[in-house]
């Protein structure tokens, strides 16, 4: 059963045997908008995860409207309110006041540091969480279109990995992804034996990778490698990083760039002035909306 039919299959085992429900209250509101934060509850990652959706304007004044959806993923450390707490809504909010952005639900799952992957040891499955439940559940919840090319995916740092390795292994999913500062590495990390030099974002990239990274599973899940091979001729793809992005990471999306352009890949790359930081991140996030809202728009002109 290819992926899209498993999504269905899934929202209406949701429908019929309510297998989660939101369990929190709504958490801001805005005339121009308004969010909720929730949570589900996963049979697959055995807890509930919380997630935060901003809802456009219409959504409440036009009931029989359906929406353009866009599942953006936060980065390590952060968690599903980041978006809206860290400024992303209120410049979400602002353009739509400004009617400079079409209108499309944002939806913000908590990860944790999953990379948002099965992890090498199967204990945390988070990709299938997002496939068989996530995805499925939201799109019953709400009144979203449906259609691959009206769902896209981004994020930032760890969500910008996430959500490239995401469209390039499922692009018969997402019309459209970006990454900002996404956590692009060619090879591996050497993990340091010593364990009192180790630090905790070395010991999360193990409880994800193993210990020591079983190549095979890195490069298995590796947005660098997949786009090698991947169908992806028909996904929109944008992604940028700073200059000064403390982690390097320009270097991993300059080699998604010259691999992208070696395959004729249609995509949007920019480096900028600018570190690892939201400060970054939101001078930025304006075009990556955009991106967004254009593919949403084309795919919902009719073809001539």
């Amino acid at each position: 059963m290819n992926n899209s039919r498993l999504i269905k299959v899934a929202a209406l085992a949701i429908m019929i045997f309510a297998m989660a429900w939101p369990t929190t209250t709504a958490a801001a509101t805005s005339d121009t908008g308004r969010a909720e934060c929730l949570s589900m509850k996963s049979k697959i990652l055995g807890k509930q995860v919380p997630y935060c959706t901003v809802l456009p304007p219409s959504y409440d004044t036009d009931k029989t409207r359906v929406f353009p959806i866009l599942y953006f993923f936060h980065g390590l450390g952060d968690n599903e309110q980041s978006f809206v707490r860290s400024g992303g809504m209120n410049l979400t909010t602002d353009l739509w006041e400004r009617h400079q952005l079409s209108e499309f639900l944002i939806v913000t799952p908590a990860a944790e540091a999953s990379f948002y992957i099965n992890s090498h040891d199967g204990h945390s499955r988070y990709e299938d969480f997002l496939l068989r439940e996530f995805i499925p559940f939201i799109e019953h919840r709400y009144r979203i279109a449906g259609d691959r090319l009206e769902r896209g995916v981004g994020g930032i740092s760890m969500g910008g990995f996430g959500a490239l390795r995401l469209a390039f292994v499922h692009p018969e999913l997402f019309g459209s992804v970006t990454g900002q500062s996404a956590a692009l590495i060619e090879n591996p990390p050497q993990f340091v034996p010593d364990e009192s030099q180790r630090s905790s974002r070395v010991d999360l990239l193990a409880a994800v990778f193993g210990s020591p990274p079983d190549r095979a599973f890195w490069d298995r899940n590796n947005p660098l490698k997949i786009a090698r091979t991947a169908n992806l001729g028909g996904l929109k793809i944008y992604f940028d990083c700073g200059s000064e992005d403390d982690f390097g990471f320009y270097t991993g999306a300059a080699t998604l760039d010259k691999i992208l352009t070696a395959r004729h890949i249609a995509h949007e790359f920019h480096i900028y002035p600018g570190r690892h930081d939201w400060t970054y991140f939101a001078a930025h996030l304006p075009a990556v909306l955009e991106f967004h809202a254009q593919s949403f728009a084309a795919a919902a002109r009719p073809a001539k």
